[in-house]
């Protein structure tokens, strides 16, 4: 994220692949910092730490593309499903 600047379209594919949920968080830091300064981003992404960027509109590519909220993410439901009942979604996966 160090060479992008301002004023730029920036197309990213899977940027969280090699990042940390930590590094994730960096990233919307530096998005934000580039988007103050008129740039605009486009991200494919499996991440709801990504996707969690305040005011983005997010598709979701599903038999077409679906404008859908955040919230309403199958990522952000699974990861919101798994951190609220962990035991419970683990003995499900793996059994008792």
């Amino acid at each position: 994220m160090n060479r992008f600047s301002g004023k730029g379209l920036y197309i990213l594919d899977e940027p969280e692949a090699a990042l940390s949920p930590t590094r994730q968080l960096a990233m919307l830091s530096r998005i934000h910092e580039l988007v103050q300064k008129d740039s605009q981003f486009i991200i494919a992404t499996h991440s709801p730490i990504i996707m969690s960027y305040p005011n983005s509109t997010i598709y979701e590519i599903n038999n077409g593309f679906n404008k859908v909220k955040y919230e309403n993410t199958e990522h952000y439901q699974i990861m919101k499903g798994f951190m609220n009942n962990t035991e419970k979604m683990l003995n499900i996966i793996m059994g008792p």
